[in-house]
């Protein structure tokens, strides 16, 4: 456990730089929103063509790992309409609680990944994430359109799924890897570069979009969904690792990503299209402040 402890620490250290210097308005309160936007639009996206199409991912089972993530999340998504009717949420306040159960933090995940097992694990990540990243975008649409009966907005969140910079970038660096054409070494150091950009600065922009406010009015919902996400999710990944005799190596990348919190973006959705806004804002930040704690007892019990 304490060598997991030491290989995070710089990860929650970056966050919480974040949150300090938002708090002290430095370098001013205009720079964290086009940094965010230049993270999440350019950086992170040729950080993710740079490792897909050039890393040798020939050896990794696509098809285990998709199982794999397939399992995970319509377990965990049945686990939350149980759970919902046990709670009494309504159909906003479920949209949150669905978001901040299953959704997860790229940055923190691939970060995480990064620091315990070196870069090169990295492109392999990139891997879990494009079915990831799809996939949990349907679910949420399912169930905003099942809650709430938004069509308009639902099928603006359909097309703006067509339109993510991940999954395109996903998908474009898996292209250029299968086709043998690669990343040129000419543009290899640019995207290189601008690459190792994306993780440093995309946890300071998620310790700067911590809330605190937001939890002054904790509900219960905001610790069930913690629970579920934080603990839940990593055993539940872990018994389909050991039941699908997955290798150490993704059953660790699996696992980083099942206990990671979950993602920032949830809270755009659920002002978009209705759902429980201040209730997203707190899971967000309870979540990221509580895997602090649950992150490394997490996995270092179970890697």
């Amino acid at each position: 456990m304490l060598s997991v402890l030491s290989a995070l620490w710089p990860v929650f250290a970056i966050l919480i730089l974040g949150f300090a210097g938002r708090r002290a308005g430095f370098p001013g309160n205009g720079f964290w929103e086009p940094a965010e936007k230049l993270t999440y639009f350019v950086l992170f996206p040729v950080l993710l063509i740079n490792k897909l199409g050039s890393a040798d991912i020939s050896g990794v089972s696509i098809l285990d790992i998709s199982i794999a993530v397939v399992a995970l999340l319509l377990i965990g998504t049945g686990l939350c309409f149980v759970v919902r009717y046990w709670m009494g949420l309504s159909g906003a306040g479920f949209t949150s609680f669905y978001q901040g159960s299953v959704r997860f933090n790229t940055y923190v995940g691939l970060a995480s990944v990064s620091t315990l097992y070196g870069s090169d694990a990295v492109a392999v990540s990139a891997v879990v994430i494009a079915f990831m990243i799809p996939l949990l975008n349907l679910l949420s649409i399912i169930v905003f359109s099942t809650q709430l009966a938004r069509k308009q907005g639902v099928r603006g969140l359909l097309a703006t799924l067509i339109k993510n910079p991940l999954i395109l970038s996903c998908l474009l660096g898996i292209g250029l890897n299968v086709s043998g054409i690669g990343i040129p070494s000419a543009v290899a150091s640019v995207t290189g570069l601008l690459g190792s950009m994306a993780l440093p600065l995309g946890l300071l922009a998620v310790g700067a979009g911590l809330n605190l406010q937001a939890l002054r009015a904790v509900q219960s919902a905001v610790w069930v969904s913690s629970f579920i996400k934080l603990l839940l999710f990593p055993f539940i990944m872990y018994g389909i690792c050991f039941f699908m005799e997955l290798s150490s190596f993704i059953t660790g990348l699996l696992l980083v990503f099942a206990a990671v919190p979950t993602a920032p973006s949830a809270f755009i959705l659920a002002r978009q299209l209705g759902g429980d806004a201040e209730m997203m804002a707190a899971i967000i930040t309870g979540q990221v402040l509580l895997s602090m704690l649950t992150l490394p007892i997490v996995l270092g019990v179970l890697i």
